[in-house]
């Protein structure tokens, strides 16, 4: 195993940092004042637009860990504060659930529904065991529906609290993780969705009344632009990166990319063939500072171009799932970092795999900076 970062693994990360668009925010601006912010409503306006874009170009961006999200949105779209992606987040301009491999989601909510009209059915079949493990028949799900229709009609919305509570006293017990695979059902097969949170607290809505204008597409036009949207914001990627990426078997992968071919590029590595948007170029590099559940090593079955054939466990070392934050060098993950939030700061600690050098240790700092603006706290790196 080489552990170099070779011709091979730049090539495929220098046009994905480019696909991704990762570093196009270059600069975070700071905090502004409320009467400066006033002034501004336009700029901000057209940053949370900008969210919209960044999410609708992804089509799909991990986002179990809600507060790495919101950076992974950043990273890629200019201007971006904390404030505008929970703003697009707040008024349903972008949507979190659960469209794809059983995990949260943030999409576009027009393009939700024919998502999961091709996933859900695939998943939910693969949860049956657990839910049958925690006493949850069809039963209790489909009047954990009819309560969801009841208590949230009417454009009404509930807390997570007091959805689940409206769910026991009609006699369906979220007790234990009973209340988490109630929710994601329901969510996985079109009845509810996360909507604006009040505070810290979850909140969900009908879907068909908080994205009441879903795209309406024909099964075999759905899969075409999954590939299309998948490759043109991912690619280079494998189709088995797509079909492990999208949950749809291989054939109906493969069936998605006959149909969008003819809009894609083809790149051949090592005699394997990877898809992108017609004419992308390379990223120039940079340094970049990633959450751990962002899309740059997610989005791939395949991670070895990332990590320079390194093993996986330098960046998720439990093997449960969980990946720590990424340091990027010019394309390379090249180390980890962790946070500390404090009252006005923020301190960080790296732990890259080799020693870095004086240039991309002032490159690290930059970038690290522009994370601590996001948050509005200082920076202070752990010693």
């Amino acid at each position: 195993m080489t552990r170099s970062f070779t011709a091979r693994h730049r090539r495929l990360t220098g046009l994905r940092l480019t696909a991704q668009r990762i570093g196009a925010a270059s600069a975070v601006p700071d905090p502004v004042p409320v009467a400066v912010a006033d002034a501004d409503a336009d700029a901000d306006a057209e940053a949370t637009a900008g969210v919209a874009d960044t999410v609708r170009r992804m089509l799909a961006l991990q986002a179990q860990d809600a507060a790495g999200v919101l950076w992974s949105v950043a990273l890629r779209t200019p201007g971006c504060t904390t404030a505008h992606v929970e703003s697009a987040i707040a008024s349903g301009a972008v949507v979190r659930s659960w469209p794809m491999r059983g995990t949260l989601h943030l999409v576009p909510p027009e393009d939700l529904g024919w998502m999961l009209s091709l996933t859900a059915a695939r998943i939910t079949r693969g949860t049956e065991t657990r839910r049958r493990d925690l006493g949850i028949g069809t039963a209790d799900i489909e009047r954990a529906r009819e309560v969801a229709h009841s208590e949230l009609g009417g454009g009404r919305t509930l807390t997570r609290d007091a959805l689940l509570a409206a769910f026991d006293r009609a006699g369906v017990s979220p007790s234990g993780q009973r209340g988490y695979h109630l929710l994601a059902h329901l969510g996985m097969t079109q009845t509810i969705v996360f909507a604006a949170p009040e505070g810290k607290q979850q909140t969900f809505a009908l879907l068909e009344e908080w994205v009441p204008s879903p795209r309406r597409l024909e099964r075999e036009e759905a899969l075409g632009e999954f590939a299309l949207r998948f490759f043109t914001g991912h690619g280079p990627a494998t189709v088995r990166d797509f079909a492990w990426w999208s949950s749809l078997t291989l054939t109906d992968a493969r069936l998605g990319l006959a149909v969008a071919r003819d809009r894609l590029d083809e790149l051949v590595v090592d005699d394997t063939p990877y898809y992108l948007a017609p004419g992308a170029e390379e990223a120039p590099g940079g340094v970049h500072v990633l959450p751990g559940f962002d899309e740059y090593l997610l989005g791939y079955q395949d991670r070895s171009a990332p990590l320079a054939d390194r093993p996986l466990e330098l960046v998720a070392p439990g093997k449960n799932g969980l990946f720590l934050s990424s340091v990027v060098v010019d394309g390379e993950v090249v180390g980890t970092w962790r946070r500390t939030l404090g009252a006005r700061g923020v301190t960080v600690e790296v732990q890259p795999f080799s020693p870095l050098g004086a240039t991309t240790t002032r490159r690290l700092d930059a970038a690290l900076e522009r994370y601590a603006a996001f948050l509005g706290r200082e920076l202070i790196r752990s010693a």
